[in-house]
């Protein structure tokens, strides 16, 4: 059985966009690979440094969505990042096989440098190292797990190019040690949200939470964006374009055509359609919060999963970083 490493930020918790863009497809795999989840916080801390309150205090709210959403401890290893050491030691031994200026080209890097300009300035004239050689300790991350397939979204190839390319690099120095690992593309496309921005966010207060009570999902869904065509209860609108049918699509899988055709024809008004919409959100939702609810009665589970995954984890680690230090000549008086 191959071995996946995947790993998701402390910084929130999810939305619907992480569970169709990446959790969903995570819980699928765990029945055919050797599946290690990392709960990355140094990698949040990155661009966190000055919140490290708000880092700590959603490495369990993650836990509790992903758990809550399908991921099973006895399939999936949990583990936090922070708690394995020799990440941070096998990161410095990378950080000597890349450049500066090949981490200021990669792709990913550059757009989410842009993306901080309060932090990192206008060209990006304040980025921290941290946060520029954040791919090579992603692919320490990767390696030291035997990571052979990662799964990403096509905006993240970049960055597993960048390991392949460290790979290759200290197999040649150093002799043959890790697999290049492969991308798992997944055929979802980003998840749009209610406002139709490209882009869903819980700053940008555009998408469904997880954990969102009714109330919220009702507020949310009211005002999602509709075909601006559409004036009176009665008049034919495109639902190709109205963000409360592209919603329906993920969650109202039993009258689709039904609402696709009362929508085109002018038989449903938008009002009823989102109420409808909201109605099949919790719906759809209830399941996960129902097990949300059991891990936040039961913390003492959630502690037993992470400490349990982070030994296990550790161990792989410390094995893996053995024959590193071997290949390298640095397994001083063994």
């Amino acid at each position: 059985m191959k071995t996946i490493l995947t790993g998701i930020r402390p910084t929130g918790n999810l939305h619907l966009g992480h569970y169709y863009g990446a959790v969903k497809n995570w819980v699928e795999l765990q029945d055919k690979y050797n599946t290690f989840i990392e709960i990355a916080d140094v990698q949040a801390l990155t661009d966190n440094f000055d919140n490290p309150d708000k880092v700590r205090k959603n490495v369990r709210e993650l836990v509790i969505d992903l758990l809550s959403a399908g991921i099973d401890p006895s399939k999936s290893t949990i583990f936090i990042q922070s708690m394995i050491p020799e990440i941070a030691e096998l990161t410095i031994y990378f950080s000597n096989l890349v450049t500066v200026s090949r981490l200021q080209r990669n792709p990913t890097i550059k757009t989410e440098i842009k993306q901080k300009k309060e932090l990192f300035g206008n060209t990006g004239e304040s980025v921290t190292y941290g946060f520029l050689g954040y791919p090579v300790s992603q692919a320490a991350d990767i390696t030291l797990f035997g990571g052979e397939v990662i799964p990403v979204g096509e905006d993240q190839l970049p960055l597993i190019e960048q390991t392949r390319e460290i790979v290759r690099k200290f197999n040649s120095i150093y002799g043959e040690t890790f697999t290049e690992p492969e991308p798992l593309l997944s055929n979802i496309t980003r998840l749009k949200g209610l406002d139709g921005n490209e882009k869903m966010g819980k700053s940008l207060g555009n998408a469904i939470n997880l954990n969102d009570t009714f109330e919220e999902i009702r507020k949310k869904v009211m005002g999602a964006v509709t075909d601006p065509d559409k004036i009176k209860k009665d008049d034919p609108a495109n639902p190709n374009i109205c963000m409360v049918y592209y919603y329906h699509k993920l969650v109202s899988d039993n009258n689709l055509n039904t609402i696709h055709d009362e929508c085109e024809n002018g038989t449903r008004g938008c009002v009823s359609c989102k109420k409808e919409l909201i109605d099949n959100m919790v719906n759809f939702l209830k399941p996960m919060q129902e097990k949300r609810k059991y891990y936040e009665e039961h913390p003492e589970i959630v502690d037993k999963i992470l400490i349990e995954g982070t030994k296990k984890a550790r161990e792989k680690a410390i094995a893996t970083m053995e024959i590193i230090r071997n290949k390298m000549k640095i397994d001083y008086f063994e």
